[in-house]
């Protein structure tokens, strides 16, 4: 299946650039304040959000599903 033809909508998206766009868009605080985890609380970074992103697999649906509902 080519690149173009793909039903997932992140496929190609990286979850660094879905942290990016969503601090870009809302910024930590309100990030934080709507997915309450402390990696966006706490002295939040790109590179400690994604670490804990990767490990967390509840954390990180929650972070794709704001993505995509802050595309539409």
């Amino acid at each position: 299946m080519s690149e173009r033809n793909s039903s997932d909508p992140l496929h190609g998206v990286t979850l660094e650039q879905i942290v990016n766009q969503l601090v870009e868009h809302y910024g930590w605080e309100a990030l934080g304040k709507r997915i309450d985890i402390r990696c966006f609380t706490s002295d939040p970074s790109v590179s400690s959000s994604l670490k804990f992103l990767r490990k967390t697999p509840w954390a990180r649906s929650k972070v794709e599903a704001l993505y995509l509902s802050s595309k539409k």
